[in-house]
């Protein structure tokens, strides 16, 4: 098996021990959550190539979770005890990669991680992310706003990347030093300047930001409600109550000692 850094989110603690306990002896990099809230700020620290995510978790609907998951481009390989076709279905159309059912064999288990593994090794890098009004160009990394080139210095890209890819989570001022900066920085007001920076080149008032919102007690995250969908591809629904929830949950969670 490929050496891999995998997440669990399982709620029966002896089946995620055992799970991690063979990956790990496989060469694997594993970190374990207990439900839904372990495994979104697990996530959101760690960034695991793959999630081995339950159906059923104690604080929440697996199925629901998998689709966030999803939006963070990662491998998904869900377990469930829901077997009929209907539920493997609605899993695999949720966005996981591969279903498994409980009970099932290590051996199967093990080969279904490695065959995902393997996909990842293989996928190519993306050269892009859209975000309706906002697309970033990855490869040549130039960023067009409301189909106007921003010239942006390498760092305020970075952020604003780093940003996008949160998919209108907030981050704390730490999380985006650690995500978005080359090199260890112990200051986190260096993200206020740049955040400034990046506001009087992409808000119409920067006074009065619409895209880079702060959060207070938290940090900031990009607005996508304010961008316009792509006419080509279905809008993710930012307003749903299954996605306020998350993110308020996010938010509660980094308010902690990160003012």
């Amino acid at each position: 098996m490929v050496a891999f850094c995998i997440q669990i989110v399982e709620g029966n603690p002896h089946l995620r021990s055992l799970l991690g306990w063979h990956l790990q002896q496989a060469g694997s990099t594993v970190y374990q959550s207990a439900d839904i809230r372990q495994g979104m700020d697990v996530f959101q620290h760690r960034q695991p190539g793959l999630v081995i995510l339950d159906s059923e978790l104690p604080d929440g609907d697996g199925v629901e979770f998998c689709r966030w998951l999803r939006q963070q481009q990662s491998l998904i390989l869900m377990l469930s005890v829901r077997n009929t076709e209907a539920d493997i279905v609605e899993g695999l159309r949720a966005g996981a990669d591969d279903y498994l059912t409980k009970p099932f064999g290590m051996q199967e288990f093990l080969a279904r991680v490695e065959a995902l593994t393997r996909r990842r090794v293989a996928m190519p890098p993306p050269i892009s992310l859209d975000c309706g009004d906002l697309k970033i160009d990855l490869v040549h990394r130039r960023v067009r706003f409301r189909d106007e080139l921003i010239d942006l210095t390498p760092q305020e890209f970075s952020l604003l990347y780093v940003l996008a890819q949160a998919e209108g989570l907030p981050l704390s001022r730490s999380e985006l030093l650690r995500r978005a900066w080359p090199d260890a920085i112990d200051n986190p007001r260096t993200v206020d300047t740049h955040i400034l920076s990046l506001r009087k080149k992409v808000e119409t008032d920067p006074r009065q930001p619409s895209l880079i919102q702060t959060v207070r007690n938290v940090g900031y995250r990009l607005n996508l409600e304010s961008l316009t969908p792509n006419a080509s591809t279905p809008a993710n629904d930012y307003s749903s109550p299954r996605r306020k929830a998350l993110v308020q949950s996010s938010a509660q969670r980094m308010a902690v000692g990160d003012s």
